[in-house]
């Protein structure tokens, strides 16, 4: 079961995703999502918005590190309790 800030993410991603997608999970592929580098950093920069963070990486680190959406959740997690 998913908890606010993985909804709040899970919307995001939805918003840049390929239509007609099945529901987005915790362990959803962000490439089974049709989302490509372009997406990841819109996303990412949505994210530092949205949560008053920094995600320093390039998108080729995060493209390579962040394989699902889990993946994505955990890392603005830890950024959000590192930045509190």
């Amino acid at each position: 079961m998913a908890d606010q800030l993985a909804t709040d993410i899970i919307a995001k991603i939805k918003a840049h995703a390929e239509e007609g997608g099945d529901e987005i999970t915790l362990g959803t592929e962000l490439t089974a999502l049709g989302i490509h580098s372009l997406e990841l950093t819109e996303i990412i920069f949505d994210l530092e918005e949205e949560y008053d963070i920094e995600i320093e990486m390039n998108t080729v680190d995060a493209w390579s590190n962040l394989k699902n959406v889990g993946d994505m959740v955990e890392a603005v997690r830890a950024l959000i309790a590192k930045s509190a």
